[in-house]
């Protein structure tokens, strides 16, 4: 089997085994006599409607690259993270933050319900992360180091606050919209990537390898990102394009050109690939994620 259909298995298995504990863990939820229904359809609405469940794969293969051979914490763990993804979409597409009407080719959920109903929506993924991560199967030893993991890279020095920046990306350079970036979308695949090592019970030193790959993935996941909103359609990314330009807003190709940015995008891989060598692992799959990032269209 080569390394691409060995990528694309692995990605397809991350996604199967995320979903699985998600349906199940939207089931306890569902369960809940107190729990409205219309709130959980939209929760479903926004947790299942597609998604590569890239952050998940992440947290799964860190963990296998660590020697983890039991997964099963490892992918509770994705979930949690997916959860909190997922939440950040459904408050970024609000009409006060992006203003998008289209996510994975499906109506927004403050389109498909309404803004408020959004807006619990994600208040109660952002909840949810941090139920699944700090339950069974996860460790309890781990609990607790994943949880302000999970907290730090998706508060007001990482996510949260880069989604703020980003609100206000109008005239910032090249450093900072990298800045941004890397709180914004980087943060949390960085965080991916080390709470893979964490789960798999890793030593100190390789948990802070696997956050540094991480990190550099995370911003090659950002420039291609930028590149697809101005060489991508709206079929092929399951949103609008052209929205960045359009709102002007800075960004790495905007400041420094298409191909420029592109270049850089093909360093920023490599860099992420030169980690993964350092780190000594077997990195044909965590490899191929790194072209996967480079040469997505979606």
């Amino acid at each position: 089997m080569n390394s691409v259909t060995s990528f694309a298995d692995h990605l397809a298995a991350a996604a199967a085994a995320t979903d699985d504990v998600l349906l199940k863990t939207l089931a306890t939820v569902e369960s809940d006599e107190h729990c409205p229904p219309r709130l959980v359809a939209a929760t479903r609405h926004a947790l299942l409607g597609g998604g590569k469940r890239f952050r998940p794969f992440l947290v799964i293969e860190c963990a296998r690259a660590c020697g983890a051979s039991d997964l099963s914490a490892a992918t509770a763990v994705g979930a949690a993270f997916e959860c909190l993804h997922a939440y950040s979409l459904v408050h970024d597409d609000l009409p006060a933050m992006d203003d998008d009407d289209l996510r994975r080719g499906r109506p927004t959920v403050h389109k498909a319900f309404d803004e408020a109903t959004a807006i619990l929506v994600g208040d109660g993924l952002q909840a949810l992360a941090f139920q699944i991560i700090t339950t069974p199967p996860v460790p309890t030893a781990a609990a607790g180091p994943l949880a302000r993991l999970l907290a730090e890279a998706s508060g007001f020095s990482g996510m949260v606050g880069g989604q703020y920046r980003d609100l206000n990306a109008i005239g910032l350079d090249a450093a900072g919209v990298r800045l941004m970036q890397s709180m914004k979308t980087g943060a949390l695949i960085r965080a991916a990537c080390e709470a893979g090592a964490i789960t798999a019970g890793a030593a100190p030193d390789v948990c802070a390898g696997y956050s540094a790959f991480g990190a550099r993935l995370g911003e090659a996941f950002q420039l291609a990102d930028d590149l697809l909103d101005v060489e991508g359609t709206a079929e092929e990314t399951g949103k609008r394009v052209g929205k960045d330009e359009g709102g002007g807003k800075a960004t790495i190709p905007q400041l420094v050109g298409v191909e420029t940015a592109r270049a850089r995008l093909a360093e920023t891989v490599e860099d992420a690939a030169g980690q993964l060598e350092a780190l000594g692992a077997d990195g044909g799959v965590l490899a191929e994620a790194c072209r996967f990032v480079a040469e997505r269209r979606s």
